[in-house]
């Protein structure tokens, strides 16, 4: 299988500046790889850095020290060290990232939002519009809602706007924070079954999941955070 994240003693501590620059550590030496096909679940107490640990794989964050390779274009490139215009690329092309909050862009209708990541990789607009009416349906958002802005949305059906977006052509790599806080049994379920098509298509998948029963149904492998906290 293809490792499609490599991370290599990385590290990070926080300075808080507007506190005399006290330093906060978070975590440090964290090694681990995922291959395509494989989801591997974040876990730990709260506040042990699974949330920081994945903005720093998306490049959002820039850890301490340490390199993390990402499989792009058939060959590994440290975001850590890559410049903005290769990172927007890496994410363009190969590493999305899936959060519990949508966007909201106004007067961008919630199938243009789902649309939106198919046409940049070269769908005709057809091709992208059934394709996005079939997820949105199969996520439950009524078909009333489809022409419509989502900011006047519930949370739910703003996270089920966003969970399409991502998931109507999945990333090589996807970065899953917590997917499924406001959705009910059915979506969850609905939301579980796409990390497995994802994963079967060659998917390689770094989530966190605070519900027990979707975590135990997504994940092939852990990685307890805790393991890793720095000593203040």
């Amino acid at each position: 299988m293809t490792t499609m994240i490599h991370v290599e003693n990385v590290a990070k501590e926080f300075t808080l500046h507007n506190q005399g620059g006290v330093r906060l550590p978070v975590f440090d030496n964290v090694n681990f790889s995922v291959a395509a096909g494989e989801a591997l679940v974040l876990a730990g107490a709260s506040g042990a850095g699974k949330s920081s640990l994945l903005r720093i794989l998306y490049g959002n964050y820039r850890p301490t020290s340490g390199t993390i390779a990402i499989t792009h274009g058939g060959r590994p490139i440290d975001i850590v060290s890559a410049v903005p215009r290769t990172v927007l690329d890496i994410r363009r092309r190969t590493l999305g990232f899936v959060s519990q909050f949508l966007r909201v862009i106004p007067r961008v209708t919630a199938l243009d939002i789902v649309r939106d990541p198919l046409l940049a990789r070269g769908a005709t607009p057809e091709e992208a519009s059934e394709r996005a009416k079939a997820m949105l349906a199969r996520l439950n958002l009524p078909q009333r809602l489809w022409e419509l802005a989502p900011a006047t949305f519930s949370g739910g059906e703003q996270q089920r706007v966003n969970i399409a977006r991502s998931f109507v052509d999945p990333s090589p790599i996807m970065l899953i924070d917590e997917p499924t806080a406001s959705l009910d049994a059915n979506n969850r379920n609905v939301v579980v079954k796409l990390i497995a098509e994802a994963r079967e298509q060659g998917s390689a998948i770094v989530g966190i999941f605070h519900d027990e029963a979707v975590r135990e149904a997504v994940a092939t492998r852990y990685l307890d955070i805790t393991d890793f906290r720095k000593a203040a």
